[in-house]
C-alpha cells in the first residue's frame, strides 16, 4: 500500500509539473503574439500628408554690426586676468564683453594661461577701459600686468 501511495504521489507531482511546463508555454507564445501585434498595428500611418501650417512673423530685425575704421591706428594689448575659475562662465564671458566694446578689432581671452589679448583702436578705447570692462564683468576679476605688444 505504501509503495502503491508513493507511486500515485509521483504520478500527481510529474502531472502538475507537465502542466505547469505546457501552462508557461502557452503564456509565453500568448505574450509573444500580443508583443507583436502591438508593434504591428501601433505604427504610424506614414502615408499621410503632413500638415502645412503657416506662421506670420515680424519684420526682420536688423542686427548692428561693427564697421572698422580702416584708417584707424590699431594697438595690441597683453594683459593677466586674476580671478577667473572657469572657461565658459569666466574667460568666454570677459572675451565676449571685451569683443562688444567699440573700437575692439578682436579679443582673446585664454583661461589656461590667464592671459588676454586685444587689438583696439586707440582713438575709442584705452588700457583703462580695457581694465573697467573686466572689472565690471565680475567684482571677483582684476587685471595685472597691461602691457602693450607688437
Amino acid at each position: 500500500m505504501k509503495l502503491l501511495t508513493q507511486k500515485i504521489t509521483l504520478i500527481i507531482k510529474f502531472v502538475d509539473t507537465t502542466n505547469s511546463i505546457i501552462f508557461m508555454k502557452f503564456f509565453n507564445t500568448l505574450f509573444a503574439l500580443v508583443f507583436i501585434s502591438v508593434l504591428a498595428f501601433s505604427c504610424k500611418d506614414k502615408t499621410a500628408e503632413p500638415e502645412i501650417k503657416t506662421v506670420e512673423t515680424a519684420a526682420p530685425v536688423e542686427v548692428a554690426t561693427k564697421t572698422l575704421d580702416p584708417n584707424a591706428t590699431y594697438a595690441k594689448a597683453e594683459f593677466t586676468i586674476e580671478g577667473m575659475t572657469c572657461q565658459i562662465g569666466c574667460a568666454n564671458t570677459i572675451q565676449k564683453k571685451l569683443s562688444k566694446l567699440d573700437g575692439i578689432k578682436s579679443a582673446t581671452v585664454d583661461f589656461e594661461k590667464k592671459l588676454a589679448m586685444v587689438e583696439y583702436d586707440v582713438a575709442k578705447v584705452n588700457a583703462t577701459t580695457l581694465e573697467e570692462t573686466v572689472v565690471k564683468t565680475g567684482d571677483m576679476y582684476s587685471v595685472k600686468d597691461m602691457k602693450t605688444v607688437e
